[in-house]
């Protein structure tokens, strides 16, 4: 069975991987001022981040239109794929999930299985990669939405954000969570439970939450089993790309990518913010 990957933008897998590993992405957008922007589309992070900094008012999200989805799956269809497979980030904070399995509803000659990664950004890129590979090995949709949820155990996620009022005032975190984390100036550590974002600890400093989560990360690593790790941020490349060489001396026998936090996410976290995810590499 002819099989297509799905995933929306906030992936965050460059274009020319997507290119080369014939993924399809259906982008979420960002209002600023009184312009809609396709991000990875028609606006990338490093221009986000400038505009934004001009900006009085913070930009808002929304999610692809039902339309948008329909169209590409009648291409796939078109090009003579016969299933989809879709990966999309937490239903918990966004809609496009749901859209997704609307849409499937209105294309005939097509079946199509949506997966909620339950996260977003780099972690949901994990699972986008592992269909991809299990679509090339000739696996079903139905069984590969099986290996997905099969991974859900082994990926971890957590991220350091500068300012805790981006989440308070897009709704992603509650207006208490975000009152104590600046009463006492701490750098929460987040991370995704039952598809929302939530503080796993508090932390007086960025430099003290960063290493913690290296000792979340270290606590894996000594079982022996082969990792793979992304390290995510919000036009933070230089330290973060100063984080991966620390990491990698640390623990020589996991790898280590780096991605980014693109405009629709960093709405949500604020620029500045820093984010570590893995997983188990597959046997």
């Amino acid at each position: 069975m002819k099989t297509a990957i799905v995933t929306d933008s906030t992936s965050y897998l460059s274009k020319e991987l997507r290119d080369q590993l014939h993924i399809h992405m259906i982008p979420l957008s960002v209002v600023i001022g009184q312009e809609t922007y396709r991000e990875e589309v028609d606006i990338q992070a490093g221009d986000f981040y400038e505009v934004v900094r001009t900006q009085e008012k913070l930009p808002t999200t929304t999610q692809p239109p039902i339309g948008e989805f329909v169209k590409l799956y009648e291409q796939l269809l078109e090009q003579g794929y016969e299933a989809v497979v879709g990966v999309y980030l937490s239903s918990g904070i966004s809609g496009t999930y749901q859209t997704s399995l609307a849409a499937a509803d209105l294309v005939e000659g097509l079946t199509v299985r949506s997966f909620d990664s339950e996260i977003s950004c780099g972690p949901q890129g994990f699972y986008v990669l592992r269909a991809v590979e299990l679509a090339r090995e000739g696996k079903g949709p139905d069984d590969i939405i099986q290996e997905l949820e099969k991974m859900r155990s082994s990926v971890k996620a957590y991220f350091v954000v500068d300012d805790l009022n981006h989440l308070k005032r897009g709704g992603r975190l509650s207006s208490a969570q975000a009152l104590i984390g600046g009463l006492l100036q701490v750098k929460p550590l987040l991370q995704f439970v039952d598809k929302v974002i939530v503080p796993f600890e508090k932390i007086r400093t960025s430099k003290k939450a960063l290493k913690r989560v290296a000792d979340l990360f270290e606590e894996d690593y000594q079982k022996g089993e082969p990792l793979e790790a992304v390290i995510i941020h919000a036009n933070r490349e230089t330290e973060a790309r100063r984080w991966i060489g620390e990491l990698e001396e640390r623990f020589p026998n996991a790898s280590f990518s780096i991605s980014y936090f693109g405009p629709v996410i960093g709405t949500h976290l604020g620029e500045g913010a820093l984010g570590f995810g893995w997983t188990k590499k597959r046997d």
